[in-house]
């Protein structure tokens, strides 16, 4: 029995029951995404609980050396903690955890060496390649605000040149290019991370292909009567449209049949001349009887 005491983590000091501290803290940092972890206390029978807190170059310079509390992790559970929303600068960051039960808390357990997001591993996205007809399409994993994603594509022939295309949008489906029928089109890509300088590796390559595609006869048989359709209706309507400009510009005027002229003008003359001739008689001779009153 007493060798079974022995090894039940707590100490006395004092007549105050001590935890013992977390050990072998270590950080898994991956994409940017970073998470504390450690040995859990074990107490048979009890609920530890675990504090973790944090100290940047700020806080060690600035702030005489002050510890600030983790968002997520004071207190947990679990022996992790999800601290990327407190790694916030590229600069070392020291942390601590310590373990509680009841009144009973153990003494704090630091990471050393210090964290600096910058040692975090890149891993190329997950992408998904297809084409949507003719376009060549491509839809990233998204792993937040922080990454960009250079995508390098190119037709699979040889001495092909290969294009490179920076997007920042994630998780929305991005056309590279339009590709021609019975041709293959891979592509690969890598991430950046501006905040710490650097790029993960390029993915494997993937490769799509767009068959040969031809016109169906009935959608070639309708291009060809539409075609034939546009030769004979627009120069037929270009003809109207001259009629209807033509008359309305410059109409023919028909004249009656009673200001026709039938005779030719040198006879039209005489017979005036005649007519004359023949008033005036008429005149001369309505004028004698008159003379011969007075």
């Amino acid at each position: 029995m007493w060798f079974f005491y022995t090894l039940i983590p707590c100490l006395l000091i004092d007549g105050v029951a001590i935890l013992p501290a977390p050990q072998n803290l270590s950080v898994q940092s991956t994409n940017m995404k970073h998470l504390l972890t450690w040995s859990p206390v074990m107490v048979p029978g009890e609920i530890i609980y675990y504090f973790v807190e944090y100290q940047g170059e700020y806080e060690s310079l600035y702030m005489s050396h002050v510890w600030i509390p983790s968002s997520w992790c004071s207190p947990t559970k679990g022996p992790e903690c999800d601290i990327t929303d407190d790694i916030t600068a590229t600069v070392p960051y020291n942390l601590r955890v310590r373990a509680t039960q009841g009144s009973e808390t153990s003494a704090w357990s630091t990471l050393k060496p210090p964290f600096n997001r910058n040692s975090t591993i890149l891993t190329p996205p997950g992408m998904d390649v297809t084409k949507d007809g003719f376009h060549l399409v491509i839809k990233l994993e998204d792993l937040g605000s922080q990454f960009e994603f250079l995508v390098a594509y190119w037709r699979r022939e040889p001495g092909a040149k290969e294009h490179v295309k920076v997007v920042r949008s994630r998780g929305i489906p991005v056309h590279l290019e339009t590709m021609e029928p019975g041709a293959a089109y891979c592509v690969k890509v890598q991430t950046f991370v501006k905040a710490i300088r650097r790029h993960s590796p390029f993915s494997q390559a993937e490769c799509v292909k767009v068959q040969g595609e031809t016109l169906p006869l009935a959608l070639a048989l309708f291009g060809f009567v539409g075609f034939m359709l546009i030769l004979v209706v627009v120069p037929l309507s270009i003809w109207k449209m001259g009629r209807l400009l033509r008359h309305s510009c410059c109409p023919v005027v028909v004249l009656p049949d009673t200001l026709k002229i039938t005779n030719s003008p040198q006879k039209l003359i005489s017979c005036r001349r005649e007519e004359v001739e023949a008033c005036v008689t008429a005149m001369l001779s309505s004028e004698e009887p008159f003379r011969t009153w007075i």
